[in-house]
This record gives C-alpha cells, structure tokens and sequence, in this order.
C-alpha cells in the first residue's frame, strides 16, 4: 500500500536521496524545503510515480513547523511516515568564535535540529494517532553525536538530543503502534560538506571511502518499512565501520 512519506530538507544530499528512495518504492512524497526552490523543484520533478507534494517552509519554528505537516497532510491524505532530515550546521570553534556570534549559532543549529524536529514528530504522530495508522518516525542523526564535533559543537550536540528523543518517542510511541528510530551517517558526499571530504576523511573508513546519499537512503527506508518494528528506539550506525561503539 502507498504511504504519505514527508521528508525535511530534501532539495539535496541526504533528504532528496531519501525522497527519491521512498517514490521509487511506490510511495506518495511529501518533498520539503526552506529556501533551495530551484533545487527542490528540479527534485520535485524527478520523483518515480505520482501523488507527490511540494511544500516549503520554515521549520525552526514552532508555527513553521506545524505548517509543513497541515501541508503534507493535506497534499498526502495523511503522514504515514516522517523522516526528519532538516538541519542546520555552520563553523563555530569555541577559540576563534566572538561569543555574539557563538550565541547566534547555537540558536539557529537548536531551532532546526532539535526543535524543528521535535515539532514535526509531534504534529506527524498526533496524525498518525488520529488516524490510527502504524506510522514511522526516522530521525538523521550523525556519527557526530558520538565522535565529536569539535568546529561544530552546536551540530554534534543537537544530533546526540535528536537520538535521544527518538527513543523517547519510540517507548511512549509504540503502545500506538508507531516505530521511532534514527540513523547516525558519518560523512557523505554532499553538497554541504564537499570542501571537506579529504582523502584523510575518506581513509576513516577501512572502505576507503565516504557513504554515497544512497547508502543512508537505504537505511532509513528499511527502519521506516513494516519489517523494521522491532528495531525502533535503535540508532543504527551508518558510517562505513568508521567509528565503532
């Protein structure tokens, strides 16, 4: 049966990989984005199948966050699945950092990550619940969260809370039939992190590379998929054995 998928921040990376991946499996997309309209309609374009919705936003805040889900219901009949890929990251090493500036990041990087996301399962599960379906929430996470972030503080401490609320959410959830799970990539080859992907960064990984967008794709569709119940509350690392826990 096709679900109503929406997924954050999918104009690129990570979030386009995951919308191309849940569409091609024959289900309805719900294709987020903030500010990227060229790409996340060049995205839009590109989905497998039909039923597919656009919607933009502003999730790091609470009345933007909801908006994206009323949109996504509305242009889906229903969220069925939530993947909450949208983030915010920027430089802000403690030693080379003003503190007004310090401020200004740790704001921005909490309202997106942890927050935005916070909103989204709350509005997404309350749907789900009042249509008593067995949704699916899957949160982006980050190797980060475990290995340190140590330019990107703000970024490794928001993915650590993102863990940690999905497996809040997934014992309070599951009575409802709703699994929660996350996934924690490490590198990836995007757009957002290109300039740093040296070779030292791909030897990381006894593969010798970095994870394709597909790769995490592929992770967050199985713990979003039917199969996948018994694994909610799990953090499931995706990081070519990188780092090991």
């Amino acid at each position: 049966m096709s679900r109503g998928v929406l997924v954050t921040g999918a104009s690129r990376g990570i979030g386009r990989a995951v919308a191309e991946r849940f569409a091609a499996g024959g289900d309805r997309v719900a294709l987020h984005y903030a500010s990227r309209r060229e790409a996340a309609e060049e995205a839009f374009a590109g989905l497998a199948g039909s039923g597919h919705v656009l919607v933009h936003g502003d999730v790091s805040t609470p009345e933007g966050a909801e908006a994206v889900v009323v949109a996504a219901v509305e242009g889906l009949g229903g969220v069925d699945v939530l993947v909450n890929n949208a983030a915010a990251n920027e430089a802000h090493p403690l030693d080379r950092t003003s503190f007004e500036d310090w401020q200004r990041a740790w704001r921005r990087i909490v309202d997106v990550n942890l927050l935005g996301a916070a909103h989204l399962s709350y509005c997404a599960a309350r749907n789900m619940i009042e249509r008593e379906v067995e949704g699916r929430i899957v949160n982006i996470g980050s190797r980060g969260a475990y290995r340190g972030e140590p330019d990107h503080p703000a970024y490794g401490a928001t993915k650590a809370a993102l863990h940690a609320m999905g497996q809040s959410l997934a014992v309070h959830l599951a009575p409802y039939g709703i699994a929660v799970a996350s996934v924690a990539p490490g590198f990836v080859t995007t757009e957002r992190v290109a300039d740093r992907l040296t070779e030292e960064v791909r030897q990381q990984s006894p593969f010798g590379r970095v994870a394709a967008p597909l790769d995490v794709a592929s992770a967050v569709h199985y713990l979003a998929s039917p199969e996948a119940v018994w694994s909610s509350g799990a953090v499931l690392d995706v990081n070519g054995a990188s780092h090991l826990r």
